[in-house]
């Protein structure tokens, strides 16, 4: 383990509730909890000021409004959330070659690689640098932590939270992990709590103190050589740069059970537009398409096809689904459906457009109107996800407070503006139209000149 506290992990604050906060002037300082709204919705992630309540990620969404009834509930903007992570990485990577991002909020870095830090008092200003930084470009707010360790520095930047920074010296590793309890450490979930507490083991000392044997005999030899090891402090990762992508996939959980084949046809022929459209955007391909069923008795189905070479062609992985689908039995009813493609690579095999049988049309199948039950087509129907952006042509932009009843209420502000008014309107109004999120922190004007140039450059 390395003797200076160089490796850096970063945080970000509440992330999704807090671009949120950031956006919406009328949310900040307020409850918001962001994730799947319907009955089977579970919590993505919630302001500090939700969690007074009780509420925290992974919480059935039925549980968190019984918690925090007055609560903003929103759907997830994760195109807006991706884009912002960008930003954030770009400034780790402006740190050191050796990034490795646990999620579009969370990363290691190796900040000894980069000549960013070299001991405890560079490696300091390097974390405070980086809060400011990340603050200045994005308007939020990250806990950073700094160790020798990549296990010790997830806890510092745990205990950082919210909007602060801690820094482990080496040497008194040892005494901090002592007193806290065994899940502190990695890979003690639930579980494996319970089975160390029913043999008195609580803190992470008295794993030490129990000895690598009685560990093995508990766990088993991987988990308690493993486990042993973390709890003297002892953990000689490095930080990977790189984690390659081995799958691209959709999926959707359904309020009410599907049972009618063609719906259910319907919806995986529209997860599979998804998942090319994500594929492309990665600037991939895929050899394996994969199709997940969950029936109405929770057991899961995965259904797999293997191509004679790497496509992101939407009409062959369609065919491929359906083809795959054609093998699930959906009798009793569908929760969720999911489409996927693995084995990826960064081209395609053009003639792989002969696996599609006959063509189709390069529209999303959202777009398509369902026809009723007598043969007429019926008009697709606007969906106003709550929180997400829409412009109106006389009052501006604003975002989706929520929708029903052939109604949509929209409040009008933007993250630079006081909060704004609420008004309501028809859900087919055609004033009203889906719009792009704003930057949450408006560019500089030597900024703005420099992305100008950058485009006529690109043209």
């Amino acid at each position: 383990m390395r003797t200076a506290p160089t490796i850096l992990h970063l945080d970000m604050d509440a992330f999704f509730a807090s671009v949120e906060q950031a956006s919406k002037p009328s949310l900040r300082g307020k409850a918001v909890i962001v994730g799947g709204l319907g009955p089977r919705g579970v919590v993505a992630t919630c302001s500090y000021e939700a969690r007074v309540f009780g509420v925290h990620s992974a919480m059935p969404m039925a549980q968190a409004r019984r918690l925090a009834p007055n609560a903003a509930y929103l759907v997830p903007r994760f195109g807006l959330y991706r884009s912002i992570s960008d930003q954030v990485m770009r400034l780790l990577r402006a740190l050191s070659p050796l990034v490795e991002p646990l999620s579009l909020d969370e990363a290691f870095v190796d900040l000894e690689a980069g000549g960013a830090a070299w001991d405890e008092e560079s490696a300091l200003l390097a974390g405070v640098r980086l809060r400011t930084d990340i603050r200045a470009v994005t308007g939020l707010t990250g806990s950073v932590g700094l160790a020798a360790s990549k296990m010790l520095a997830k806890i510092a930047s745990e205990q950082a939270k919210p909007d602060g920074l801690v820094l482990i010296e080496p040497g008194t590793e040892r005494a901090l992990l002592g007193p806290m309890p065994v899940r502190t450490l990695p890979g003690v979930g639930p579980a494996t709590g319970d089975h160390l507490r029913r043999a008195g083991i609580t803190t992470v000392e008295e794993i030490a103190e129990a000895g690598e044997d009685e560990l093995v005999r508990l766990l088993g030899k991987a988990h308690g050589h493993a486990l042993y090891a973390m709890a003297l402090a002892r953990d000689d990762r490095p930080v990977v740069a790189e984690r390659e992508t081995k799958s691209v996939s959709v999926e959707d959980t359904y309020d009410v059970d599907i049972h009618d084949r063609i719906r259910v046809a319907l919806e995986v022929q529209r997860l599979a537009d998804r998942c090319v459209r994500r594929l492309r955007g990665a600037g991939l391909s895929g050899r394996t398409i994969v199709l997940k069923v969950r029936r109405y008795d929770f057991s899961t189905l995965t259904r797999s096809e293997t191509l004679r070479g790497p496509t992101d062609d939407q009409a062959v992985v369609r065919e491929a689904a359906a083809r795959l689908l054609d093998s699930v039995d959906t009798t009793g009813g569908v929760r969720l459906l999911g489409v996927g493609v693995s084995g990826l690579a960064d081209y395609t095999q053009e003639d792989l457009f002969a696996q599609a049988v006959g063509e189709r049309p390069e529209g999303p199948a959202e777009e398509e109107a369902p026809e009723s039950a007598d043969g007429a087509t019926r008009p697709v129907e606007r969906r106003w996800p709550a929180g997400h952006d829409v412009l109106h042509t006389e009052h501006g932009h604003g975002w989706v407070q929520g929708s029903g009843l052939g109604r949509v209420t929209v409040r009008f502000e933007t993250p630079d503006s006081v909060p704004g008014r609420v008004r309501t309107f028809r859900t087919d109004d055609p004033a009203l139209e889906p719009a792009d999120p704003l930057p949450l922190v408006a560019r500089r004007p030597d900024e703005a000149a420099d992305a100008e140039g950058q485009d006529r450059s690109s043209a």
